[in-house]
């Protein structure tokens, strides 16, 4: 347990008034006037250095809290509050220290105030975690001294939290389907799909002449004394799969996130349109083998469980096998869904090596491959050039960026949709894709 005198320190005004004391001294080895001075200075030092520790001592007039949010959203600004309390009847001057997360590279985040007599302080700050996962805070620790500066006192406020970081959910009520294109609100509900068409149950019924016999439910038959059938309609929900890759492709950063966060951010606002859009959600990440299938659903809870199963996602560090996919795909999703495949490409090579395995999951599904651009690469490319290494650089530059173009072409030729976008517009680039597909009934 620490004493008191661990947290009690001299402040620069101290050494200050030493040091003027110290010439005086040195004068009165000159003077006499100088060194009765310097006499009478000593002792009004230690005099208000005692009254100084008095005044700090005399009570634990510190105490406060820490206002933080259980949930942060990754890569948004997410603002934290601290209060704190000053029970002495004076003013104090206090520096306050807020031990931050190792996750956010800041080490910790410092006020210097003034603490009012009896009242509390409230700062505000705001912090932009770029990881997800669960991120430690530290304690609170005020550094008090009164007007006189001499001493300065250290309280340590217990305030260690753990909270959770989780993919950008601060964004989805900014993603209006109004001012998305192809938006209408009769797309998805007047038109049912002819190609893997298929019923949901809407209710029990008495039997009439002409109802199909394998329709009948016996065990209401049973109940009631007269045959009963059950009747199905058309299902207009189509599934639609958000499949994310978190091999070694996805670990690229862009502004701090790496391709996986803007794909998991983009995925979660995707989700939540196309259960507004009255589809089926579901979710589905891989490397080197399929780790989680999510079933798509359509219900209000499949927002949360999306959430809690991207939470703490992390990419790998292993080219991830695609034909482990297409044999997942092929044989745990039966009916035709709209698929869209969250990766990355390079170059035409690592393209071809999936392109297989792609063109079978299209083959019974609709397929949107995602990939993305190379931003730096292209603020290289039109950056003026020069030195000849310069001119080099963005000549392979303006290669690998006509290959992504190759790219597009390649999938295109091949019946498989994709997109190409910037990191950054991700996410409103996907979701008009998506509202896209529906007006065209491609699904």
């Amino acid at each position: 347990m620490a004493k008191w005198w661990d947290n009690i320190f001299l402040n620069s005004v101290f050494f200050i008034v030493c040091g003027v004391l110290i010439v005086l001294y040195v004068l009165g080895h000159f003077y006499s006037l100088y060194y009765m001075v310097a006499t009478i200075g000593l002792a009004l030092l230690i005099f208000f250095l005692l009254l100084d520790a008095f005044l700090l001592y005399r009570k634990n007039g510190i105490s406060g809290s820490r206002k933080v949010a259980a949930i942060l959203s990754n890569g948004d600004e997410n603002p934290i509050a601290l209060h704190i309390i000053n029970r002495y009847e004076y003013l104090l001057f206090a520096t306050i220290i807020d031990e931050l997360p190792s996750q956010l590279n800041q080490g910790e985040k410092q006020f210097n105030t003034k603490l009012n007599p009896l009242t509390s302080k409230k700062i505000n700050y705001a912090v932009w975690p770029k990881e997800r996962g669960e991120y430690q805070f530290g304690d609170i620790v005020v550094m008090v001294c009164t007007p006189l500066r001499l001493l300065k006192r250290r309280y340590s406020i217990a305030a260690q939290t753990t909270v959770a970081v989780y993919p950008s959910f601060v964004r989805l009520n900014r993603y209006n389907l109004k001012n998305l294109k192809y938006f209408s609100r009769d797309i998805g509900e007047a038109k049912t799909r002819k190609i893997g068409h298929s019923t949901e149950f809407e209710q029990i019924k008495g039997y009439v002449k002409g109802d199909e016999m394998r329709y009948i439910n016996w065990k209401a038959s049973a109940k009631r004394n007269q045959l009963m059938v059950n009747q199905y309609t058309d299902e207009k929900a189509q599934q639609v799969y958000c499949i994310l890759d978190t091999g070694r492709a996805m670990q690229m950063p862009f502004d701090g996130l790496s391709l996986l966060d803007y794909a998991i951010n983009a995925s979660l606002a995707l989700s939540q349109i196309i259960i507004k859009k009255n589809d089926k959600a579901g979710l589905l990440y891989f490397n080197k083998k399929v780790d989680k299938i999510l079933p798509a659903d359509k219900s209000l809870s499949q927002i949360p469980k999306i959430l809690n199963t991207l939470y703490n996602l992390k990419t790998a560090f292993f080219e991830s096998n695609f034909e482990k996919l297409y044999a997942e795909v092929k044989f745990r999703i039966t009916h035709r869904s709209l698929m869209l495949i969250f990766t990355n490409f390079e170059d035409m090579n690592s393209l071809k090596r999936q392109l297989p395995y792609l063109k079978g999951i299209a083959r019974n599904n609709v397929l949107l491959v995602v990939f993305f651009k190379n931003r730096e690469l292209e603020e290289m490319v039109s950056s003026p050039a020069k030195t000849g290494r310069d001119f080099y650089y963005q000549a392979v530059g303006e290669k690998l960026i006509y290959q992504k173009k190759l790219m597009v072409k390649e999938l295109q030729r091949h019946g498989i949709q994709s997109l190409l976008t910037d990191p950054q517009n991700l996410t409103t680039d996907t979701i008009s894709k998506y509202l896209e597909i529906k007006a065209k009934a491609i699904i």
